[in-house]
């Protein structure tokens, strides 16, 4: 019986040797692990697991071509709904969705569907020979996409095969957004995956052209007016770091995640090979819970700091991925829950020495049904530290909506998007972190999508 064969473990690399390089932790699966998990699946009438996925990939079917050794044929599958596999086998919260749903997960453990997704994705890359990209004849319409992250190039993709003359300005240097600056190589290799992705997404005709900040090199209205544009689509990311606002965040060796993060990963600073600047410290302490707190503390335990984790819920409430939190734990992260900081302390010269923190215990539940902190009176304590990486979460930068009229955003700086991406400016769509605040890949490829088919009904009704 499928549900009596257990999980296929996956393959990984030694927590003390990864914790001192910054190679791909998972090793993934070999065609004989893929095919035995393959054979697990339930292939379920009703498909939960597809229900559960943003973008609704048929996963009973590329799991059972996969069961049947016909990987090409899963690769089929996959893209019809998905333009990153390789991507998204490695970076989605599959236990939160997909793998959340799985009917095994009942009484055992759910198909390890992230892994099988990686497993075809990665075929796919290293298989150019055995797929065919059948372009559509040009239906003389031009759509301009901004940002190139996971949002960017889900949408560029679909326009693309539907005949659309597709190009994707991006603000960096590099393609890819927060895949390229914000997630690590240790999770994400950039030139053996993301760029082989996005060569993917280029094979379909789509044009990228970096260095291109739209709002300072252009605006949204020189996009439709003199470039002659019939649409945009603004997938630009949330960028723009938040912060505490407690005293001494101004202090030398306040960083935010998304620099942090950044230099490291887009600009290459962990490799010798770069003289890009970073300064992990002898002791960092990383503020937040969620992944890119996991990405920023486990970023500076490889640079060769002692690393620590300080959030102010308990574990039950981190909002990181269960095997991003396992991971860093093996690899000697320490987890200070329940403890929120008040101050960064200094010395005469400007440089961090330390955070003096409280102690919280847990409340009512707020708003998003988690339990409120609330204070411990007389429980301040300092924790000794030459780094601290505040990872709160990030907002997106207010320059497109400065520069473009009509185009509502929220309190939080968000643009205002209904469900298929249609702004308040006619002929201007938006998704992903632009629309939602710092969010998942997959949830922004969603975004992405529906975008797409949103704008392909715009323009066939006018």
């Amino acid at each position: 019986m499928a549900n009596r064969i257990p999980r296929t473990p996956v393959r990984e690399q030694d927590p003390l040797v990864r914790a001192g390089n910054f190679e791909e932790v998972c090793l993934g699966y070999n065609r004989e692990e893929a095919e035995l998990e393959a054979s697990r699946c339930l292939n379920c009438k009703i498909a939960r697991c597809r229900e559960k996925c943003p973008v609704h990939i048929d996963i009973p079917g590329f799991i059972a071509r996969v069961a049947a050794g016909d990987v090409a044929g899963a690769t089929a599958i996959i893209g019809a709904d998905s333009s990153l596999p390789s991507v998204c086998g490695r970076v989605c919260p599959q236990e939160s969705q997909c793998e959340g749903a799985c009917v095994l997960g009942i009484k055992s453990e759910p198909v390890s569907i992230g892994k099988l997704e990686r497993y075809v994705g990665d075929w796919s890359i290293s298989h150019p020979e055995e797929q065919t990209v059948v372009l559509p004849e040009p239906n003389g319409k031009k759509v301009a996409v901004v940002g190139s992250g996971p949002a960017g190039l889900a949408c560029a993709s679909d326009l693309a095969r539907m005949g659309y003359a597709v190009k994707i300005f991006e603000a960096l240097h590099e393609v890819g957004g927060v895949l390229v600056y914000g997630i690590p190589e240790f999770r994400l290799p950039k030139e053996r995956i993301v760029a082989k992705e996005v060569e993917a997404v280029k094979n379909l005709g789509v044009e990228i052209e970096t260095d291109v900040i739209i709002g300072r090199t252009m605006t949204i209205d020189d996009l439709l007016d003199r470039e002659g544009y019939d649409a945009v689509f603004i997938g630009s990311g949330a960028g723009l770091p938040r912060f505490m606002g407690i005293e001494g965040e101004n202090l030398n060796g306040v960083f935010s995640a998304n620099e942090f993060l950044t230099r490291a990963n887009l600009m290459h600073a962990y490799d010798e090979e770069y003289d890009t600047p970073i300064f992990a410290g002898r002791r960092a302490v990383i503020v937040g819970g969620g992944n890119v707190a996991m990405d920023a503390v486990r970023t500076a335990r490889r640079l060769g700091a002692e690393a620590v984790i300080v959030y102010r819920r308990s574990e039950a409430e981190l909002p990181a991925r269960v095997e991003e939190v396992h991971h860093a734990r093996q690899e000697g992260i320490v987890f200070r829950m329940l403890t929120n900081p008040v101050r960064v302390l200094g010395d005469e010269k400007g440089n961090v020495t330390g955070i003096e923190c409280v102690e919280m215990e847990l409340g009512e539940p707020d708003e998003s049904g988690r339990r409120s902190p609330i204070v411990k009176e007389g429980s301040e304590f300092t924790i000794d530290c030459d780094v601290v990486i505040m990872a709160l979460g990030t907002s997106p930068n207010p320059l497109i909506k400065s520069t473009t009229g009509g185009l509502d955003t929220n309190r939080r700086g968000c643009i205002v998007a209904d469900e298929e991406g249609r702004t308040t400016r006619p002929g201007v769509f938006a998704g992903g972190d632009a629309v939602t605040g710092a969010a998942t890949v997959i949830l922004a490829m969603g975004a992405g999508r529906k975008a797409a088919k949103a704008i392909d009904e715009y323009l066939k009704e006018k």
